[in-house]
């Protein structure tokens, strides 16, 4: 970044004549925000299909953050995408909810084509990978996670305007280990709808697309769908539809409602129809309110007020 530049500029023009240690033992930034408030490690903390996230810090503030990135050359063809996006960033920065990743700050980096965004950090990372590292989890834990991520479902769909995620998957639910508290990150694809909840672009990650998204005529209960296959993986500890060699396959199979071959790997009864609802056509698909009311989640009804932190 320019502020970067010219730090790093007038550190060479002016050396100091008897260096700190402690200030040379520091890990350097490989990039500060224009405010000088935020600065980005290189240590990265993961990537999507359009997005990479860094490790970085609040210098104002003294804690962890993660710092996202967008490089909009990838939508150099879509000028109504790049500004589409960025209104809706700053809308999601004002989102408050216990069960949604909080958005502190964002800006685009002209020079490189990039869109930042500072958002906050959960230490264990995300849900598919915290699974992968504990293969053994109960039910009553899958119900847990799965009512904080309706939660969050729940307050974005009846927030006035109406948010969309689109792209929601394990890989951008986020987990605190230690309390076991569920985030919903990656809102950067989210999509703002007016009162008739209908949107019309095709974004998002194929696996876990309901097929209206195809059609590019949805509303939010696309979320849902995502939901039920992000519930499917935590469950199987495997993606969706990964018996598909290519997204052409993909495409028929969920267009002609024909379900991934790990629901069949699922054995708990309640479980699978659960799941099954989710993934439903959409006129018979509930919404997150109604399947917070499902007696599958009844006995973690009252998990978050016991245990909110």
């Amino acid at each position: 970044m320019v502020v970067f530049l010219l730090i790093v500029s007038v550190d060479l023009k002016m050396p100091s004549a008897s260096p700190d240690p402690i200030e040379e033992e520091r890990e350097p930034f490989a990039e500060v925000d224009p405010t000088g408030r935020f600065g980005r490690y290189a240590e990265p903390l993961g990537h999507g299909a359009v997005k990479k996230v860094y490790r970085a810090f609040d210098i104002e503030e003294g804690r962890d953050v993660a710092w996202n990135q967008i490089k909009l050359s990838k939508f150099s063809d879509m000028p109504y995408v790049i500004s589409k996006i960025r209104s809706e960033i700053t809308l999601l920065k004002n989102l408050k909810n216990d069960n949604i990743i909080v958005l502190y700050h964002f800006w685009r980096d002209k020079e490189h084509n990039i869109l930042n965004f500072i958002t906050e950090e959960c230490v264990s990372g995300n849900l598919r990978d915290y699974r992968k590292k504990h293969r053994r989890v109960s039910i009553k834990a899958l119900k847990k996670w799965s009512r904080q991520i309706l939660q969050g479902l729940n307050y974005l769909h009846t927030h006035d305007p109406c948010v969309i995620h689109r792209d929601l998957n394990c890989s951008n639910i986020f987990i605190n280990g230690n309390v076991g508290k569920v985030k919903i990150g990656d809102l950067g694809l989210a999509t703002i709808v007016g009162k008739s909840h209908a949107a019309h672009s095709l974004l998002g990650t194929p696996e876990y697309m309901a097929p209206e998204l195809y059609e590019e005529d949805y509303t939010e209960l696309v979320d849902i769908y995502s939901f039920g296959m992000c519930l499917l993986e935590m469950a199987t500890m495997e993606i969706p539809y990964s018996e598909c060699e290519s997204i052409a396959k993909l495409y028929r199979k969920v267009t002609s409602g024909i379900k991934p071959q790990a629901f069949n790997r699922v054995s708990d009864t309640e479980l699978k129809d659960f799941i099954e609802k989710c993934i439903g056509k959409p006129r018979a698909r509930p919404s997150a309110a109604d399947l917070l009311m499902d007696p599958f989640l009844s006995d973690v009804a009252n998990y978050d007020n016991d245990h909110n932190c």
